[in-house]
């Protein structure tokens, strides 16, 4: 096709309702709009004027996937504003608590939204005829983030344990030693995933995207740390907002984040490997290594590899907490309410997530700035799809369909926003 366009009218199960557009003449792109109809969530909004314990229950619900990463982000940004400074304690039982959702979320994008794709099949539920021994892994190791998270945090999905400077009740430590022997077991099947994503056939596509992640010099970031880029940056929390802004572009209600001075970039388990690798647990680098992937990687379809990878690095970072934990003791998680705002960058299964809060002296939120994984990312899936797609402007419809769908599934949005979410329309001149 030298002219004509490319009309993909719906992308259903999208955090709202979406579109991709692309006019093509004389085999060139001159037009590509991926088209956000996010309708509009209110929780900044209606935040304001809440009182300030509240907030953690409540934004927990904006997404019922990785809930545990807004109620710490949020909890986070709250003590930031009041001063509070966790015991080593609490820091390590969060730690574990984001860790257990980095397991379940990890899973199940690799085993049910991407080897599908790269395996051939149009769900996990074809796969499973041929690859009953993938499946059965997935469901195991999807079992155990989930029960790690409903012992640290109470229930599955939005836990309700972790509150300001500590936890409303501490998990029992044979509870613990418990789900540490299935950590244990559950290592040689994430080393294993390691191996199945290696395999995998994927596109040869780089490109130089500016790509970042919290780092830490205390071990691979998972709530704390700086954040820095492949390109230089290097910032607090609390300088978030002088260096990465929003706009809002007509095709979309989705506002595009980038750098001041720059433009897109990439948050995720890629980004976050690229610059944390040296930091990684030792089973997990082995597994990267015999990966055969060297990285740093800018291809973004080694995205699975890199949730892969990290799973192990949760998994046995995971046991390596719980060996920290010897003895639990329940703490003053006494503070003082005070006038302020806080600000707090955790790294979700999806990328960085951003927090901020203004309170005032009653407690109550004045102001509230939420940036998510997806958020930060939809402006780089666009220049990948502006990227990527001349190379199947020629492909029978449906492979050329599947290709799009694998260029915005690699950044694992959310759940229904991965699954056969477009309906590609190809109009020829």
């Amino acid at each position: 096709m030298t002219t004509g366009d490319i009309k993909v009218d719906y992308l259903a199960r999208v955090e709202g309702e979406g579109a991709l557009d692309i006019r093509v003449k004389d085999g060139e792109i001159v037009d590509l709009k991926l088209r956000i109809f996010e309708p509009p969530r209110f929780f900044q909004g209606f935040l304001v004027g809440r009182k300030y314990d509240e907030v953690p229950g409540i934004v927990s619900r904006i997404c019922g996937i990785c809930p545990v990463s807004h109620q710490i982000t949020a909890i986070q940004a709250l003590e930031d504003a009041f001063g509070v400074r966790p015991s080593l304690q609490t820091k390590r039982l969060r730690k574990l608590l984001a860790l257990s959702q980095w397991i379940q979320s990890h899973t199940l994008h690799i085993y049910m939204l991407a080897l599908p794709d790269f395996l051939g099949y149009e769900s996990i539920l074809a796969m499973a005829q041929d690859h009953m021994d993938a499946v059965k892994r997935a469901l195991k190791l999807k079992r155990l983030g989930n029960d790690l998270t409903v012992l640290l945090g109470g229930r599955e999905v939005h836990p309700v344990t972790a509150v300001i400077n500590g936890f409303t009740s501490l998990p029992p430590v044979e509870e613990l030693r418990a789900i540490q022997r299935r950590l244990e077991d559950a290592l040689d099947d994430a080393v294993e995933t390691v191996r199945l994503c290696a395999s995998l056939e994927v596109p040869d596509f780089s490109w130089d995207a500016e790509h970042v992640a919290l780092r830490s010099e205390e071990g691979y970031a998972v709530n704390e740390g700086r954040l820095v880029s492949t390109k230089g940056l290097d910032i607090p929390a609390w300088e978030y907002r002088s260096h990465i802004k929003e706009k809002q572009v007509p095709h979309s209600n989705a506002l595009h984040s980038y750098i001041v001075g720059r433009g897109s970039f990439l948050v995720g388990p890629l980004a976050r490997v690229n610059l944390n690798a040296d930091r990684l647990s030792p089973r997990a680098k082995e597994a990267m290594k015999a990966s055969g992937v060297r990285f740093p990687s800018f291809n973004p379809f080694h995205s699975a590899l890199a949730r892969a990878i990290e799973l192990v690095h949760a998994i046995e970072e995971s046991i390596r907490i719980i060996d920290d934990l010897d003895e639990l003791v329940p703490e003053d998680s006494g503070y003082s309410i005070k006038p302020g705002q806080g600000f707090a960058i955790t790294e979700a299964p999806r990328g960085a997530l951003y927090h901020s809060y203004k309170v005032n002296d009653q407690g109550l939120i004045e102001a509230a700035d939420i940036v998510s994984p997806t958020a930060h990312n939809v402006n780089n899936m666009e220049e990948d799809l502006r990227r990527f797609v001349p190379r199947v402007l020629d492909l029978p419809h449906d492979e050329a369909t599947l290709k799009c769908e694998m260029v915005v599934r690699n950044y694992d949005p959310c759940i229904s926003c991965s699954v056969h979410f477009l309906k590609l329309n190809i109009v020829r001149e």
